[in-house]
């Protein structure tokens, strides 16, 4: 046991020799590599400051590496420094207290969204945000960005001078008298083109900001101003316009309730806190209750429109053919940029010409095309409720009601119904027919020269 002991203490001693002579070697080396720098640059004081600078890192080096050699070791846990202790304090308030701005977890922002608040922007930008210095947006530390943003600053000063003068030269066009620009009409057709003008200026003042395109993106835009409505429309045209369209037209909306329609307003429908998108199949336990719309206009001031919900797939057993039936019309109903939402059952007995009756599919029968359309009253006029309520009923066209009327179609949205598990105790619960019927495909005899016949046969 003594000799082990001994032989052990021989081997440590050796290793220490050899750190030691590996020490001494580098610490040679340094000295001459320096000394040979002094020599060629002729300058003995710019060497001293290298030698120290080196030996000091070397040691820095050494003692860092004898130190995680000494952790490696270690059985017990780290002791927690109080960085590390904010950290964790700072992410334990985070996910009690979570913030719109910053969260990037799904579930964390479900829990978000069940509480009545939304995540702002994207994603990713949010978990970019987590890991950046915070800096406002306008102090980015960015020479480039700055200096691009005093370019902006310049063209938006610019337009607002522009701004201003069309401005004046609107006034004094309103109070100029029409007998000297050419007549009424030749008045208000100038008007309306300054007008025009005026709103593209106020556009083009805005459309290079960053700050404003950001607020956008975060879906935190003021629908008053000029610059949000025209990102807006350009958002909606750019997706759900087309799609929107695309419904229509596939599903023979177009023509076959309207003859054409150029949407220009953003119609979303939604049965209770559940948006419906173009085409989808509704139940018919839930279509009972009237839904409600989000119509977002794009143009500046407020708009009266009727809003009519046509159903142009009714089975006529008699004529073999099918019925249009009115199931919803309303009229006078404001709609604005900023007063998007209308629930059909909150509208008061004065704009409801009929009121909601629920859709309903017989059995065997195709599935029904809802639709809804929102329509321009003439001149911004109210209708007169009795006028449209004495030719207006459950059988009426709706072809006939924008004829009488003078109404431009802005907006349309469907969805569609069908028989299904609910149908049958809805219309027993509505009093309507034919819950029991089933309704089959009449077997078309063929022609003459395509029956098959028996006796031909060999």
């Amino acid at each position: 046991m003594v000799k082990k002991k001994s032989s052990r203490g021989k081997s440590e001693s050796e290793k220490n020799g050899q750190k030691t002579e590996q020490n001494r070697k580098l610490n040679t080396t340094i000295t001459r590599v320096v000394r040979g720098i002094a020599a060629m640059a002729h300058c003995e004081a710019a060497s001293k400051p290298i030698l120290q600078c080196l030996r000091q890192a070397y040691r820095g080096r050494l003692a860092a590496s004898q130190l995680r050699l000494d952790r490696s070791f270690s059985s017990t846990a780290a002791i927690s420094t109080s960085a590390e202790t904010e950290a964790a304090a700072s992410k334990e308030s985070f996910y009690k207290a979570i913030d719109p701005e910053l969260v990037s977890s799904p579930r964390l922002e479900r829990r978000l969204i069940r509480a009545g608040k939304f995540p702002v922007g994207s994603r990713r930008r949010r978990a970019a945000l987590q890991g950046s210095p915070n800096y406002p947006f306008e102090q980015l530390p960015f020479q480039c960005f700055q200096e691009a943003r005093k370019v902006l600053q310049e063209d938006r000063e610019e337009k607002l001078q522009q701004i201003e003068k069309e401005r004046a030269r609107l006034a004094r066009l309103r109070e100029a008298d029409p007998a000297t620009v050419g007549g009424e009409a030749q008045h208000q057709t100038r008007i309306k083109s300054m007008e025009k003008h005026l709103e593209k200026l106020k556009i083009l003042a805005d459309i290079n900001d960053p700050l404003v395109k950001k607020r956008f993106e975060d879906g935190m835009g003021d629908m008053s101003k000029p610059i949000y409505r025209h990102l807006a429309n350009q958002k909606w045209r750019e997706y759900r316009r087309l799609i929107l369209i695309q419904r229509l037209t596939q599903m023979k909306v177009i023509p076959d309730v309207l003859p054409h329609i150029d949407p220009i307003v953003d119609v979303q429908l939604f049965f209770g806190k559940k948006q419906i998108q173009p085409g989808v199949f509704v139940d018919s336990r839930v279509s009972m209750v009237p839904p409600s719309l989000n119509i977002q206009s794009f143009d500046k001031g407020e708009k009266l429109v009727t809003i009519a919900v046509v159903d142009p797939d009714i089975p006529n057993l008699e004529s073999d053919s099918f019925d249009n039936k009115a199931i919803f019309l309303a009229v006078n109903v404001p709609i604005s940029p900023t007063s998007t939402s209308v629930s059909l059952e909150g509208l008061s007995e004065s704009q409801v010409i009929l009121p909601w009756t629920a859709p309903y599919s017989l059995k065997g029968s195709p599935y029904h095309r809802i639709s809804i359309f929102v329509m321009e009253q003439k001149d911004q006029k109210p209708l007169d409720r009795n006028v449209v309520a004495e030719k207006a009923n459950r059988d009426s066209r709706l072809r006939s009601l924008e004829t009488r009327h003078q109404l431009k179609p802005l907006g349309a949205t469907l969805f569609r119904t069908q028989w299904d598990d609910n149908m049958a105790s809805v219309m027993e619960e509505l009093g309507i027919e034919g819950a029991d019927l089933e309704l089959k495909r009449k077997r078309v005899e063929p022609l003459p020269y395509k029956r098959r016949n028996p006796a031909s046969f060999r």
